[in-house]
Order: structure tokens, then sequence, then C-alpha cells
């Protein structure tokens, strides 16, 4: 079953890439209308396929004080009324059995974080929601390696499925990206993702605060959209520096425009 708001990412007229894209977790009530508000203007003048992402709970934090959410109701509503608003697919992550099956009566795609995408039962409760889920490969996988992931979505009878490549763990303290990924995982038959954001994460720092690498999500969009990903996942944030989680390597919302734009005629240009 492919959900009306979902025809906006699989079946678009433009033959552009879709875009996955928000702020890394609902903050608070107001900020994440506002990001959703401008999002949607840019991929509607660019004619880009969007659907939001926040996630509306952080349960993989190095830290313990580190912050979490705004409550899983609350975060889960503000959710389903952005969708609602401006008519595009919602998009968050779920960690367990229940949070799936609660996060599904919100959103219109649950995504397995990409620690945790060999985990059968979570793959199994994702696919059993009905709802497309886009599994994130994990850092510690090869590309071949996710095709046991779509096998077992495939067994548990759901074929909405997409896979999400961020980067590859290159030692303690950094990512890299491997491209000949994204053409390995499309030979699963599923749409392939590129997070030009995580995958330029610095993880493991001494302080429990994850690092990034932010002047560099241009350099590995534009090689994503030139060879042929099928979705760009970016965080996103009007104020990167005070965010509340994943600050380090978020894109700065006054500039996803003039990305968008490079990353578009990138496209456009490699596809013949």
């Amino acid at each position: 079953m492919i959900y009306p708001k979902l025809q906006k990412l699989k079946h678009t007229t433009t033959g552009n890439f879709f875009l996955i894209a928000g702020p890394c977790v609902i903050e608070d009530e107001h900020s994440p209308f506002a990001i959703a508000e401008r999002l949607v203007q840019m991929t509607e003048r660019l004619q880009i396929p969007f659907a939001f992402k926040a996630s509306y709970k952080k349960a993989n934090r190095s830290r313990l004080d580190s912050f979490t959410g705004i409550g899983d109701i609350a975060g889960l509503e503000i959710l389903r009324t952005i969708g609602e608003k401006y008519n595009i697919p919602v998009v968050t992550d779920v960690h367990n059995e229940a949070e799936a099956q609660r996060a599904a009566l919100y959103v219109d795609v649950l995504q397995i974080p990409a620690f945790l995408c060999r985990q059968t039962d979570l793959l199994h409760a994702a696919a059993a929601t009905g709802k497309a889920v886009n599994v994130k490969k994990g850092q510690f996988l090869s590309p071949e390696a996710m095709i046991h992931a779509v096998d077992k979505m495939r067994h548990f009878g759901n074929d909405n499925v997409m896979l999400t490549e961020r980067g590859t763990t290159f030692g303690y303290q950094d990512l890299v990206v491997d491209f000949r990924g994204v053409t390995e995982m499309k030979k699963n038959n599923v749409p392939v993702v590129v997070d030009i954001t995580h995958s330029l994460q610095k993880p493991n720092q001494v302080a429990g605060v994850t690092g990034g690498n932010p002047e560099m999500i241009e350099t590995i969009g534009r090689a994503a959209v030139a060879v042929a990903c099928d979705g760009i996942f970016m965080e996103t944030h009007p104020d990167p520096q005070h965010a509340k989680s994943d600050g380090a390597n978020m894109l700065r919302l006054d500039h996803a425009n003039a990305l968008l734009d490079t990353l578009l005629r990138i496209h456009k240009v490699s596809r013949y």
C-alpha cells in the first residue's frame, strides 16, 4: 500500500530526487513548524518531493544529561499536525517494537536508526504497521549486507522500504562515505537515500557530544546526486550552534535553498 502523501516521493513527475529533511529532534512547540514551512516553500519552488523529518524522542544519546525530547505524545502530535497542515509525509525514528506501534499512529514513515538496522524484532514491528520504513545502513555494515534488512521487511509483508547510506566507521572518531554503496544497495530494487549530514559526524568524542564537519555537506551532497541516489536526507536548523541535538553536523536552514538549487542542477546533468 502506498499512502497518498507518499505518492509525492514514489511517483514524482519531475524526475527529481526527493528530500527528507528537518531538525534532529522536536525541540519545542513552535520551531518545527517554522522549519517545515521554510522547507516546503523551497521544495515547492524547486519541485523537489519533500518529507519532513524530526525525532520525537532521542534514545541513542551518549550522555545521561542529553536532551531527549519534549515528551513522546507531544512530539508525535506536532509531527502529525505538520503532516496535516502542509500535506506532506512525516518521518520519525523508532527504537523498539512499542515505539514502532505508537509512532505509526502519527507518522507516514518509520525510520530505523543505523545502530538498530539488524534488530529483527524491530524490523518486524515496523513492517507490521504497514507504514513505509526507512532503514539506515549501520556504520559497521557493508552495503551488500543490507539485503538482509530488505529481505526481512519483505518476509514480514512490507515492500515499502528504502535504505539510507550514512557513512561507515573509519577509526574511532570519523566516518567515510563509499559511494559505491549507492549502486550496490539499489540492486535491492528499493529507493536509496544518502544522508549528507550524519555521514559527516565525528562520533565517540570524549566529551560525550558528537562532533561534525558541516562545511563538507555540499561536497557529500554533490557526490550523492551525481551517483544517482533516489533521495537526500539532511538535518537542518536555523541556529545549529544552539540546537539541542546533533548541531555540530547540521546545515544552517538559511543555506538550504542554495544547496538544493546546486544539487538539483547537478542531478539534472547527471541523468544524461
